[in-house]
């Protein structure tokens, strides 16, 4: 007997779903199509944004870079974030602060594409598994979850995108790495020079040299990081349903560019020694780590022991000053280009 395909009354969600998905027989058509799109809108927008974002970051990320890999032999390279800038100026020039960026550039695409996707399919795991009567809601919308499961989720993502990143991160330290010597005749190593160091002094598993550093930093900070702007985006909703005339939930640009900005210092303040150590063994000489490459704790120890807790800190001005608009412009273009995003053909 064939299952009927007529809809039921609509649930308490306000959807109308059909009687196949009801009974437990094959979604209808379109429904594997549906995700599909979702995923490719998730990737596609979201390595947009994340290309948008780096071009704003760069040059502050190079001087971040500068200051956590500094000599520790006094007297300091650089004194602050304003010395490094304008010293990287007078040696490289403005294109100079743009050094390898190339790479910096995919790994944004990788980055950020990466983490709308996994927070999107980890929120549709935890809905199958914990929160049934969500599965097939007309809209995927993320207030549905508890705000703690938010967080759950975009620790699930900076965990997964950890893996990709590291390697494009340790080619980007070394190429952000001023050289040690000023000859006009030396050539600057380029990103397939350093590539193929890498794998010459510390074979496959050198390019994943400070990865630990890295899972920190992303799981913690991802979590920081979605939930700083969920988080901004529920409380922006909860002032302006107060006020008369401002009932629909759509924010209004600045309050979202408003959250991505507390997103990006929440996620760049919070776990920033772990990136402090991981960009210290990353823009290690890999001649000088061969049969023995420094560990995560044993780098950590160092700092300490050094420097202290304000070691652990260095750069982390201008990181966070940095992060405030890339982040804003990050979470908006994403949206922008989202609600752009064709709707799938069901």
């Amino acid at each position: 007997m064939e299952a009927t395909k007529s809809p039921v009354p609509a649930v308490e969600n306000g959807s109308s779903l059909p009687a196949s998905i009801i009974v437990g027989q094959e979604p209808p058509q379109g429904v594997g199509h549906s995700q599909g799109q979702e995923a490719l809108k998730d990737v596609t927008c979201g390595s947009a944004a994340g290309i948008v974002g780096k071009y704003i970051e760069y040059p502050f990320d190079t001087v971040k870079v500068r200051l956590q890999s500094q000599p520790d032999q006094a007297p300091l390279q650089y004194t602050g974030p304003l010395d490094c800038f304008k010293k990287s100026l007078k040696q490289d020039g403005f294109l100079g602060i743009y050094r390898g960026i190339s790479a910096p550039l995919v790994g944004a695409a990788v980055e950020t594409g990466c983490l709308f996707f996994s927070y999107s399919i980890a929120q549709d795991a935890v809905r199958a598994a914990f929160y049934p009567e969500m599965r097939h809601s007309a809209e995927r919308a993320e207030r549905e979850l508890p705000y703690h499961v938010l967080l759950y989720c975009g620790a699930i993502s900076g965990a997964f995108t950890s893996l990709f990143l590291t390697p494009i991160e340790l080619v980007k330290c070394k190429m952000q790495v001023p050289m040690e010597t000023t000859a006009a005749n030396v050539k600057r190593p380029g990103i397939t020079s350093i590539i193929a160091s890498i794998y010459r002094h510390q074979g496959l598993m050198g390019y994943w040299h400070g990865q630990f550093g890295t899972l920190i930093r992303e799981t913690g900070g991802s979590a920081a990081w979605f939930g700083g702007n969920e988080g901004m985006k529920l409380l922006f909703k909860k002032i302006n349903r107060s006020r008369p005339g401002h009932e629909r939930d759509e924010l209004p640009v600045y309050q979202r560019m408003t959250a991505g900005a507390v997103a990006g210092m929440a996620y760049n303040f919070l776990f920033y020694p772990a990136d402090t150590i991981k960009s210290r063994m990353q823009t290690e000489d890999v001649k000088q780590i061969t049969g023995g490459r420094s560990t995560f704790g044993a780098v950590g120890k160092a700092l300490w022991k050094q420097h202290g807790l304000k070691g652990l800190y260095r750069g982390c001005g201008i990181t966070v000053a940095r992060s405030a608009p890339s982040s804003a412009f990050i979470f908006t273009v994403y949206g922008e280009l989202a609600k752009r995003w064709p709707e799938p053909h069901t």
